[in-house]
């Protein structure tokens, strides 16, 4: 398809648009149902707006927070969502993305400590109400890089992922080093408790090792094949990180419910079904969450953002093009998370993904909250460019187009050039010049920064 930049000045102009390409997309002109408080469980929720997980590549080389992730987070509980999803937070050092990734350990826990505390106040002194904030436990696995050097911790082996990062069978993780991240996803959970982290997050999307073994159909052993033996880990994760649930701390999960592969490269398809969506097995394993391990809300998504990036978070520029438009990516994400919500309808789902519609998000999240496709949606992107996103839809009344993300992709190539992570665009003061010494260090090494 023919590259297509964003030119929408009207909502009805980007439906019609929609609607060329042959589908609809969810709308409502009264943004009154997104100030509804939610509950799930013992969670309670102030609206139906959050922060997605973006990381930063901000950290201390122990893994702490660094003033720059204070900031970031303080700005965030000010702008008035409900709910702050942190960003991924390794739970071992061969399992970070990078030197500049965030874990926590017993050693920085008072540092994280400080860094909830900080932001719970200064949403509480903004808002009236502090931000419900999850941790999101992480293993990079096939994108592990402690130390800034490529160090893969694969399920199997990928040819399609594997033209962008190599990996041998040497990468292969066994049975029992599977095994033993049981436990440690347990003690993310209780260092999560002790940091004072509302939920903790068994983190299975976007390619990384808990999502890659959802696809792991041809691994051989307990934790590939069958259904049951692909989704172990992360219930047995789950399981052990519920050791530590009480009224004043939950468990959930980020879910990634299609990666874009076909089978058997990629979970939410099947045998035959080519690149369209199979979500049975998304949905059964949702069910089970709710039905058998007792989350009480969970956050969907889809797609690979080191891969199938426009399946992820849809853009209209960066480093491909890709051979559908933009807003058949919103379509197939609104759509697929709707269907499990409707299949697991008394499971409190959060959305995903709704920044590439600028201005416009606000219209699409309040028409999905309505008609019953999701209870709140998460906001990424948006949230580095205009932290206030929510203050603005809620007490505005609509978001302000002056301050939203244009989905440029310079905040992804900060992250991957490994240095503080935010909006560029606008937020110049603070992150150009990091942008400026990216900018020289592609030019000297351009074979590091493929995407």
């Amino acid at each position: 398809m023919a590259h297509e930049k964003f030119h929408y000045k009207t909502w009805e102009q980007l439906q019609e648009r929609a609607s060329e390409l042959g589908f609809t997309l969810p709308a409502a002109r009264d943004m009154s149902v997104l100030e509804q408080p939610l509950a799930a469980g013992n969670a309670r929720f102030a609206n139906r707006l959050g922060i997605a997980p973006m990381e930063g590549a901000d950290s201390t080389p122990d893994g702490a927070p660094s003033e720059y992730t204070v900031r970031r987070y303080v700005r965030e509980a000010e702008g008035g969502s409900a709910l702050i999803w942190f960003e991924a937070i390794s739970i071992v050092e061969e399992g970070r993305s990078s030197a500049t990734q965030l874990l926590l350990s017993q050693e920085n826990l008072d540092c994280y400590k400080k860094l909830v505390e900080q932001v719970k106040e200064a949403g509480l002194k903004a808002n009236g109400y502090a931000p419900y904030l999850v941790m999101q436990a992480n293993h990079s696995g096939r994108y592990s890089n402690p130390g800034n050097k490529p160090a893969p911790l694969i399920a199997y082996r990928h040819p399609e992922l594997e033209q962008y990062r190599a990996a041998d069978d040497n990468c292969i993780v066994s049975d029992d080093y599977l095994k033993g991240l049981e436990e440690k996803f347990g003690e993310a959970a209780y260092l999560a408790k002790q940091a004072g982290f509302d939920a903790v997050d068994i983190k299975s999307c976007h390619g990384y090792l808990l999502a890659e073994l959802t696809s792991a159909y041809h691994r051989p052993g307990q934790y590939g094949g069958s259904y049951e033996n692909r989704t172990r880990l992360l219930k047995n994760g789950i399981l052990a990180a519920k050791a530590y649930e009480d009224k004043d701390f939950a468990v959930t999960s980020r879910l990634g419910i299609y990666d874009g592969y076909a089978w058997p490269y990629g979970f939410g398809v099947s045998e035959g079904s080519g690149l369209v969506p199979d979500l049975a097995e998304p949905i059964r394993l949702v069910r089970e969450m709710h039905e058998g391990l007792g989350l009480a809300f969970v956050d969907l998504t889809m797609g690979n953002p080191y891969a199938t990036t426009h399946v992820t978070r849809p853009y209209d520029m960066g480093k491909y093009v890709p051979d559908e438009h933009p807003l058949e990516g919103i379509h197939r994400m609104i759509q697929g998370i709707g269907a499990v919500k409707k299949a697991v309808p008394d499971m409190v789902i959060w959305a995903s993904a709704p920044t590439y519609l600028r201005q416009f998000a606000d219209l699409y999240t309040a028409g999905a909250v309505e008609e019953g496709l999701c209870d709140g949606m998460l906001f990424g992107r948006m949230a580095f460019a205009d932290p206030t996103f929510a203050n603005e839809i809620i007490k505005d009344g609509r978001i302000d187009p002056q301050h939203v993300c244009l989905t440029c992709g310079k905040c992804g190539d900060l992250i991957r050039a490994h240095k503080p992570t935010g909006c560029v665009v606008r937020d110049p003061q603070t992150f150009l010049p990091f942008y400026k010494e990216f900018l020289e260090i592609k030019k000297s090494q351009p074979a590091n920064f493929r995407g």
